[in-house]
């Protein structure tokens, strides 16, 4: 069932342009490109309102928001986190001086199991960084109760939980702070983009001065920062998206509930479940490929490779790819990363139907 055109990984929504160009008249006019701009001022406070969230910062990107929070937050030495995740979890401890310490994954949830947590815990163990796995929070008590008893800080990764709420609330509320990607292929993006979620102002008033070279004033510097500061071209954009985003929401929760009733009784398919206390944002759809599916995941990623456009630059299917800087994944995240894929029909334009047509019609000629 070839397609008539390529079918990108993803393809970020954008606003009418003609919304955009009252902004950015604006910034023609007051030539503020950055530096803690009034648009970027502006969209910290909608964010915060829409997110539930008393307290933001808008940063460039997520992988500097990383680095900024457990800086903010003095953490050193050793940080437990999940090998399941993309590299920049990894790379910004790394970056920043620290050493991840991988604990195995929950298989059914694919995140970090809290039950490993307290064994991978040593003298130079300073916080604990999970990850909420395509949104889906992780044991946010569990490993709060964790923290505790041990005196560590936890930073939330949550670049995929835009808009995610646990019990009714935001989960970026939960921990210390929690960081969020507003990357082109997140469900709300600016470009390229990221926001800190702090408990508290005096926390954001440190944030807001690491992310900005470490100046407190003009004159005066008074800590070790990074220019991770977000410009007012890319606040300008978010400010548009976020009057659309809420509907883009809702439509890829159609898509998620016809791809759950198109997937059923397809053997060897399994979608991973949603709690019922939680609100997804459905930024991705992951799938189980199991023994039973007549496929590997690999299998059917070259099978659904071969039936797109050679010119098409990715496919229906994502592979996720082992940290190269890992020396060991363990037992669950060994055993479940090659069944994982993500479907890439998430996309609202595209619907939901063809890809799981193709699963199904793959099984069928395989019985």
């Amino acid at each position: 069932m070839p397609a008539d055109k390529p079918i990108y990984v993803t393809k970020p929504f954008l606003p009418p342009l003609e919304e955009l160009t009252a902004y950015l008249e604006q910034i023609w006019e007051s030539r503020i490109l950055t530096n803690g701009g009034p648009l970027q001022r502006q969209l910290e406070e909608a964010l915060g309102d829409h997110l539930g969230v008393a307290h933001l910062s808008l940063v460039a990107n997520c992988t500097l928001g990383l680095m900024v929070a457990t800086e903010a937050l003095g953490i050193a030495g050793e940080v437990i986190t999940t090998p399941y995740s993309f590299v920049a979890s990894a790379h910004a401890l790394l970056w920043a001086g620290m050493t991840p310490v991988f604990v195995d994954i929950d298989a059914d949830t694919l995140a970090i199991d809290p039950r490993r947590i307290e064994a991978a815990i040593t003298p130079q163990t300073s916080a604990i960084m999970p990850v909420h796995c395509y949104g889906i929070p992780c044991d946010v008590e569990a490993i709060e109760a964790i923290a505790d008893r041990h005196s560590l800080r936890v930073v939330h990764d949550a670049a995929h939980a835009f808009g995610v709420k646990l019990g009714g609330r935001s989960v970026l509320n939960r921990g210390d702070l929690s960081v969020v990607s507003l990357h082109a292929t997140k469900v709300f993006n600016t470009f390229e983009g990221g926001l800190i979620a702090c408990r508290d102002l005096e926390t954001k008033q440190r944030v807001d001065v690491l992310r900005n070279f470490g100046f407190a004033s003009e004159t005066s510097v008074v800590a070790t920062g990074l220019n991770a500061k977000m410009s007012e071209f890319n606040a300008a954009l978010g400010l548009v998206q976020l009057k659309y985003v809420e509907a883009l929401i809702a439509r890829r929760r159609e898509i998620d509930k016809l791809y759950r009733q198109l997937l059923t009784g397809c053997r060897g398919i399994r979608c991973l479940e949603i709690p019922s206390d939680v609100q997804a944002n459905h930024t991705y759809f992951p799938i189980f490929v199991e023994e039973e599916y007549p496929l590997s995941r690999d299998g059917l990623y070259e099978r659904l490779a071969r039936t797109v456009p050679e010119e098409s630059p990715a496919w229906w299917l994502a592979q996720v790819r082992r940290l190269q800087i890992l020396d060991r994944v363990g037992r669950s995240g060994d055993a479940i990363a090659p069944k994982v894929a993500r479907l890439k029909a998430m996309d609202p334009a595209l619907g939901g139907t063809a890809f799981a047509a193709t699963l199904l019609d793959l099984a069928a000629r395989h019985e």
